[in-house]
């Protein structure tokens, strides 16, 4: 049974089960995260990320959660990189332990977190990424109303490897019934942006003549 799930914001006292948790999941996230250095699954590098996620939610620019499953730590939600004004905009991430993954948990923690940024703080827009072949993560975003919007090319070094993401958005108007489709990781944004085409159509985007144009280092010159 998959327990009860609840979320509850970042406290200082989190350092040390987090600092466990994740050298438990060490093998579990290793996949999907940047390289983490040996500190990291510390309690005393713990209590600085800690120290600096809850310095950036007294500022404005995050909001930081755990996940519990029956009142045991199982991963975490942060919405970063938020920014008000006319964006009202903000990063979600989010990960849970491996003995409760596939139950549910991520996608009952997400919609909590959701309802919560554009309820009690306000926010207008949700961004999520997720690597192309991580289609659990994609799942959970479908079913908390996310919308694909794009494929990011060598998008975060994770793993060590410069990795191409989806990208995806949530508006708080937007109806939350849209569905992932079945072939989106081979997909990408076509002339007009609003289609999408195979990644190995012909058929080349490119920005209006009068727009600045922006491209990965490594991108080839044109």
């Amino acid at each position: 049974m998959p327990g009860t799930t609840s979320v509850r914001p970042l406290v200082e006292e989190d350092a040390a089960p987090l600092a466990a948790l994740y050298l438990a999941n060490r093998d579990h996230l290793a996949p999907y995260e940047p390289t983490r250095d040996e500190e990291f699954y510390t309690v005393a590098g713990q209590r600085r990320r800690v120290a600096s996620a809850l310095a950036d939610h007294g500022q404005g620019r995050g909001l930081p959660f755990v996940i519990e499953v029956d009142g045991r730590l199982a991963g975490r939600v942060n919405v970063t990189n938020i920014a008000l004004g006319p964006f009202c905009s903000g990063s979600l991430g989010y990960w849970v332990a491996a003995d409760v993954a596939g139950r549910g948990v991520a996608t009952s923690a997400v919609r909590w977190v959701v309802d919560d940024c554009f309820t009690r703080h306000g926010l207008h827009r949700l961004e999520a990424g997720t690597l192309v072949d991580n289609v659990a993560s994609q799942k959970v975003l479908e079913r908390t109303g996310f919308t694909l919007i794009g494929r990011a090319p060598r998008y975060l070094r994770i793993a060590g490897q410069w990795r191409d993401h989806l990208l995806f958005q949530r508006l708080a108007d937007d109806p939350a019934t849209w569905r992932l489709p079945d072939d989106a990781a081979t997909w990408r944004v076509a002339d007009d942006a609003a289609t999408w085409r195979p990644a190995d159509d012909p058929a080349t985007w490119r920005l209006p003549d009068d727009t600045a144009i922006w491209r990965v280092a490594d991108d080839p010159a044109t």
